[in-house]
């Protein structure tokens, strides 16, 4: 098992290789194989690339973040500026619809909501919409149209995940109940619980994920 200095030093290393991460803007604190994530990242979508990069680390067993946005003077945007530029942004995307997604921003802060598809269109939304420059913060509040049987969901998720990573597979299992899908069981790293996850976000019918995984 790595040792929490150990650690601290690759998770440092990781930042310091992703190209959407200033690691001068970023402070790391690892105890127990928590990783405290501190600092002043200048946009949210650097924010979230932080919290990846840390999470991609083997051995990392949880992320903490600390970190407050601070907007580089170029980069801050009214709230009416980032409100249209979003709702372009969107009409622009495949997938969603003229008027499909509602949009309120307050201080930086965007709030998408309305009915679209699929998971899928909904989690292209929110990361088209975090990369944006003004913008602190993204919640999302939309809603997923549209049902399909519950064996059939699980199914089709059993399937992508075997597809991807067959032997993490036989260690997770799905539930699935009215379109909330749960994955519980151990994986052996933060890759392998996105992969996970981003099986049931993609399968047709999902309206919301519920990740019970732990990382061994």
């Amino acid at each position: 098992m790595k040792s929490d200095t150990e650690l601290k030093r690759q998770v440092e290393d990781e930042l310091a290789w992703d190209p959407a991460v200033d690691i001068t803007d970023i402070g790391v604190e690892v105890r127990d194989r928590v990783v405290t994530l501190s600092g002043h990242p200048t946009s949210y979508a650097e924010k979230l690339a932080a919290e990846k990069a840390a999470q991609r680390v083997a051995g990392v067993k949880a992320v903490v973040v600390e970190m407050d946005i601070r907007l580089l003077h170029t980069d801050v945007r009214t709230d009416e500026d980032i409100a249209n530029a979003v709702r372009t942004i969107l009409r622009w995307t495949v997938g969603l619809y003229e008027d499909a997604v509602k949009v309120q921003v307050e201080k930086g802060w965007v709030t998408l909501s309305g009915e679209v598809d699929g998971a899928y269109h909904s989690h292209v939304a929110t990361r088209t919409v975090s990369h944006m420059r003004g913008v602190t913060g993204v919640s999302n509040m939309m809603r997923i149209g549209g049902a399909v049987a519950a064996q059939d969901i699980g199914n089709q998720i059993s399937e992508a995940l075997q597809r991807h990573a067959e032997r993490e597979a036989r260690h997770i299992a799905i539930k699935v109940h009215e379109g909330t899908v749960t994955l519980t069981g151990k994986v052996d790293s933060f890759a392998e619980r996105w992969a996970a996850r981003g099986a049931a976000w993609s399968a047709p019918g999902v309206h919301a994920v519920i990740d019970n995984l732990t990382v061994e």
